[in-house]
Order: C-alpha cells, then sequence, then structure tokens
C-alpha cells in the first residue's frame, strides 16, 4: 500500500521571511548590490562580554547535558530580570529556557492545547503563530486589527472573538511586523476580558528592550493577581542582546504549565544549549551599556525610514514605536501597472522588487495582510537609503 505523510506536516507553510532572505543573501553572493529589508535580527554583533561568558563556559568544560527547562543559575537570573523590568514576580520553578522563542511557543501550546482549542491571534500576526497553533492541535482565529486602530487588538474585538472553545489569545507588544506598542490602559482594559473569560494570554515580548519615544513596556501580567496566574510570558535575548544564532528563550507561568512544558522538552530536545544558558546569565546579569547603544542606533534610523516613507506618494505607514520593523500599506500600489501588466498581489510587487530593483521587502499576506509590506530597520542606515532611493524608483516607474 502507498505510505502517507503527516496532513498535518503539509499543511504547514513555509516561513515566507526566511525565504526572502535566503533569495537576498543567494544574490548577494552572486555579486548582486541587494539592499534587504527583511532581516528579522539586529545587524550588531553580539556584545563581548556575553562571547566572553561563552568561550569561559567552554573552557570550564560546561559543554554537557543540563536540567531540561535549563540550569537554575540562569533561572533565578531570569526571575530578577522579570521582577525588575517586567515587575513580575516568578520562581525558579516557573521558568522554562528553551531553544529560542518559536522553541517557546512550541512548548507553550503543546502544554495547553487539545484537538480543537481555539486561541485567537490579533492581524497582522507573526507568521509562525498559526502554523505553531496548527502543530499543536489547535484552531487559529484570526481577529483583523486595522491602520485606524493603530493594527491593535481592542478589548471589545477579544471579548467577540471568544467562543466556548476558546483557550488563549496571543498578544505580541511590541509588535511584529508593526512596531506598534500596546499602552497600559489598552492591556488592562483586555486582561479585564481574558479573566472574565477565563482564558490563558500568551504575551510574547520578545522586543521588550526595543521601545521608542514616549512608550514604555507594560507586561499585561502585571497587571494583577488575576490576569498574573492566567498569563504566560515568553521573551528572550535574540533581539535585545543581538543573540538571534545562540537560540535562547525562556517563558514564566504558572508552576503546573512550566512542568508540563519541561516534561515535553525532555522528550524533544534535552535541554537548551549549554554554553549559550552561560553566554544568556551574562547578557542578563552583566553591563546594559550595549543594549542602550542598539537601541538608539536602531532609533535614528527608525526616524529616518519613517520620515522618508511619510514622503512618498501612494503608500502609507504608521510611525512604529517598538521592535525593528515598517509596517507599509501598499494597496494603492497594486492597481498600478508595470511593464504593461498589472501588479495586482503583494508577492508579485515583492518579486518586481528583488528581481528588477535589488530590493527585498517581506510580502505580509502571510501575517494577515495583503496589502502590506514590512521593512526592517536593522540593517545599516546607508543601507537604508539606498533601498528607500529604489522603492522610490519603483514607485515613480508605475503606470
Amino acid at each position: 500500500m502507498a505510505l502517507t505523510l503527516s496532513r498535518k506536516a503539509q499543511e504547514v507553510k513555509p516561513s515566507s521571511t526566511l525565504a526572502i532572505t535566503a533569495k537576498a543573501k543567494e544574490l548577494k553572493a552572486q555579486g548582486i548590490d541587494v539592499v534587504g529589508f527583511g532581516a528579522g535580527e539586529p545587524d550588531f554583533n553580539t556584545p563581548e562580554n556575553i562571547n566572553n561568558a561563552a568561550i569561559k563556559a567552554i573552557h570550564d568544560g560546561f559543554t554537557k547535558y543540563t536540567p531540561a527547562a535549563g540550569i537554575e543559575e540562569l533561572k533565578k537570573a531570569i526571575c530578577t530580570k522579570f521582577a525588575n523590568f517586567n515587575k513580575l514576580q516568578y520562581q525558579p520553578n516557573q521558568i522554562v529556557i528553551s531553544n529560542g522563542g518559536k522553541h517557546s511557543l512550541t512548548n507553550i501550546f503543546t502544554a495547553i492545547l487539545n484537538p480543537g482549542d481555539e486561541v485567537i491571534i490579533p492581524a497582522p500576526f507573526w507568521l509562525s503563530y498559526p502554523e505553531i497553533i496548527k502543530l499543536s492541535g489547535g484552531v487559529p482565529v484570526i481577529v483583523r486589527c486595522d491602520k485606524t486602530q493603530n493594527y491593535k487588538l481592542t478589548a471589545e474585538q477579544l471579548e467577540e472573538a471568544c467562543t466556548d472553545k476558546t483557550k488563549a489569545v496571543i498578544l505580541n507588544t511590541p509588535n511584529n511586523p508593526t512596531g506598534m506598542v500596546y499602552s497600559k490602559e489598552e492591556l488592562q482594559a483586555i486582561a479585564d476580558v481574558v479573566v472574565k473569560k477565563d482564558i490563558y494570554v500568551i504575551a510574547d515580548e520578545m522586543y521588550e528592550n526595543l521601545i521608542y519615544g514616549e512608550d514604555v513596556h507594560v507586561s499585561i501580567g502585571s497587571l494583577g493577581e488575576e490576569i498574573y496566574k492566567r498569563t504566560i510570558t515568553c521573551s528572550g535575548v535574540a533581539k535585545s542582546y543581538a543573540m538571534t544564532g545562540w537560540r535562547i528563550g525562556y517563558t514564566g507561568s504558572s508552576v503546573e504549565i512550566a512542568k508540563l512544558m519541561g516534561s515535553i522538552q525532555s522528550h524533544q530536545t534535552s535541554n537548551p544549549n549549554s554554553i549559550a544558558q552561560k553566554a544568556t546569565v551574562e547578557a542578563l546579569t552583566g553591563p546594559q551599556k550595549t543594549v542602550e547603544v542598539m537601541k538608539y542606533e536602531f532609533n535614528k534610523r527608525r526616524e529616518y525610514m519613517y520620515d522618508r516613507l511619510s514622503k512618498m506618494p501612494l503608500i502609507d505607514t504608521v510611525e512604529p514605536t517598538g521592535a525593528f520593523y515598517c509596517f507599509i500599506d501598499i494597496g494603492n500600489l497594486l492597481n498600478k501597472s508595470y511593464k504593461g501588466e498589472k501588479v495586482e498581489t503583494v508577492s508579485k510587487l515583492a518579486a518586481i522588487l528583488i528581481d528588477d530593483y535589488n530590493v527585498a521587502v517581506i510580502p505580509c499576506a502571510d501575517f494577515g495582510f495583503d496589502d502590506h509590506i514590512r521593512l526592517s530597520y536593522a540593517i545599516s542606515l546607508e543601507q537604508i537609503q539606498k533601498g528607500l532611493d529604489r522603492i522610490e524608483k519603483f514607485i515613480n516607474d508605475l503606470a
């Protein structure tokens, strides 16, 4: 008989962000001058004090298995960071350290979902959310949050989307792809609904250190005992410390959920990388000046990119105040013609830009908005200027 493969696996969409980034790298390797706006990672090197901590761990022979949910030293450092920065009180037995943010989310959904359970995802969303939820047996429920509300979920939308099958809502602030940051008042209103409906909130706070201007980071789990009990806080060191390749994420949750996630992880991957754990201890407890330096540079790029985009015809963007992305409405361009053919789709627009203008952008159909693109300013100011010049030329070339 013919062997069949997993239907669940076959339904998973490949990551369009990784595909675009890979194509840009391939063209660069061929000597083509491509500007890549797809980057979901800082363009800075990991700070030297963190690198040195990793080297010391190797020389000290810290290269063996660790406890599945991570070493106690790092758990304590995370608890201190949660208390000081997020105003969240967790104990080490509530912390699970994993192989990056995606792994943390996989642990979370595997631990809390039963087949058919619904998870509310505000759109725009990071494209991996629905795929991880589906792989965990859950059902993604997409709630569109448009430009008039700064692409942010309202309490009213959340309450309306809840059913008797709703298990959780995922909330990402600062947000990828929009760069939007939820205020304390907005989070409090959402928290009230979460408590009323007795569901979980998965608080993805991976970009928590990258907030600009007057906005401040607020962790929804810090807004009271009842919301704290229902919150699973997810973060990591990838974005704040330029440690994307080190693959360390972590969660704070109830003891019950943390125990389940640790057990799941023990069978799936054993432990997170031992050397990277030691490096993360240094990241969280060592000097924080490099975080501020990176943030300062990101802010300069943010201001330049937003100013340029605001002056371009036919496109529109809301000023981002967090992360390192601009989310751009290019709906008016889809009705235009290029070389005698309608642009029609955001993926076709992205293909034209990379093929004819040597600019890689992220089409956001997989983020829940098929008339938007995402540009990252985690690249040099010189590259940003060059890339925006090319995008502006493309817009002017349209008929």
